[in-house]
C-alpha cells in the first residue's frame, strides 16, 4: 500500500482556490449529514436521468442479482430502496453539484487529501480563475466518461474523483519528478511523483477493465470516472506544457536570487 502524505517542493503562493474547493467538499458533506440520504443520493449524477434528461423525484426499488453487493448501496437481498428525490434545476446539472458530495468520511478524507498534495502546484501554473474552470472540466470529463459506459445505470454517481484525477493528470505531466512523501506500508520515505500517480492511475485502469461486466448494476469505486478524470488531465498537462515550463524557470532564478 502507498499512501502519499505530501509534496517537498512548495509552491510560491498561497492556493486560495485549492483551499477553498477542499471548504467547499467538506461544507457540502456537513450538509449531506444533515439532510439525509434522499438529497445524498438526489444530488449525485444518475447516469439514466443524464442520458434521459429526466428527474426521477421519489424512491424506488432497484432490482439486483443476489451477491452483487457493494459500494453506495450494499445489496444483500433482490431488490434495494434507492431514496431518489427532486432537484430544483435541469437534471444535467447534478453532473456539477456530484463532484462536490461523498459518500463517507473516508471518501471525503482519502479525495481532499490527494486535493491538498497535488492541487496547489497545478493552481500555481494555470492561476486561480483557469484553475478553478478547469478544476470543474475534469470533473465533468470524468462523470462522462462513467455515463457513457453504462448510459442506462440508475446507480448514482458522487464524489471529487474524477476533478482530482484530472489534477493528478496535469502534475504528472509538469512536475514528474518532484518528490511526494509516502507511507509504503509501515515506512515513510519519498518518492517520484511519476511514480505515484502513474502506479494510481495503472491501478484504476485495471480496476475499470475488471469493472466492465458489471458497470450499472452495482455500486463501488468509478474507476471510469477516474480514467476519464486523468485523461483529461494528461491532455490540459500537454496544452500548458510551456506555461508550466515557465513557471518552475521563474522559481529556479528566484532560488538562485540573493537579497540585500
Amino acid at each position: 500500500m502507498v499512501l502519499p502524505l505530501g509534496d517537498v517542493e512548495k509552491t510560491r503562493i498561497v492556493p486560495i482556490a485549492t483551499y477553498v474547493l477542499i471548504a467547499l467538499n467538506v461544507a457540502m458533506y456537513c450538509v449531506e449529514v444533515d439532510r439525509g440520504e434522499t438529497f445524498q443520493v438526489s444530488y449525485s449524477a444518475t447516469p439514466y436521468e443524464i442520458t434521459h434528461d429526466f428527474d426521477i423525484d421519489r424512491p424506488f426499488m432497484l432490482h439486483v442479482e443476489p451477491g452483487q453487493a457493494e459500494g453506495l448501496f450494499p445489496v444483500r437481498t433482490g431488490e434495494k430502496p434507492i431514496p431518489q428525490g427532486p432537484v430544483p434545476f435541469p437534471v444535467p446539472l447534478t453532473i456539477l453539484t456530484a463532484m462536490f458530495l461523498h459518500a463517507s468520511p473516508l471518501h471525503l478524507a482519502g479525495n481532499m487529501l490527494f486535493l491538498w498534495i497535488f492541487g496547489d502546484n497545478v493552481e500555481e501554473v494555470l492561476g486561480t480563475f483557469r484553475y478553478i474552470l478547469i478544476y470543474l472540466g475534469f470533473g465533468v470529463a470524468g462523470t462522462l466518461a462513467q455515463i457513457a459506459a453504462a448510459p442506462d445505470s440508475l446507480i448514482p454517481t458522487l464524489g471529487a474523483s474524477g476533478a482530482i484525477a484530472g489534477v493528478m493528470g496535469a502534475y504528472i505531466i509538469w512536475f514528474p519528478h518532484n518528490r511526494v512523501r509516502v507511507l509504503f506500508f509501515n515506512f515513510l520515505t519519498v518518492m517520484p511523483a511519476f511514480l505515484v500517480i502513474g502506479a494510481w492511475i495503472a491501478l484504476q485502469i485495471l480496476g475499470g477493465y475488471g469493472s466492465i461486466g458489471r458497470l450499472g448494476e452495482i455500486g463501488g469505486v468509478a474507476y471510469l470516472a477516474h480514467i476519464g478524470g486523468a485523461a483529461a488531465g494528461l491532455f490540459v498537462g500537454l496544452l500548458f506544457r510551456d506555461r508550466a515550463i515557465a513557471v518552475q524557470a521563474e522559481e529556479y532564478r528566484d532560488a538562485w536570487r540573493v537579497y540585500d
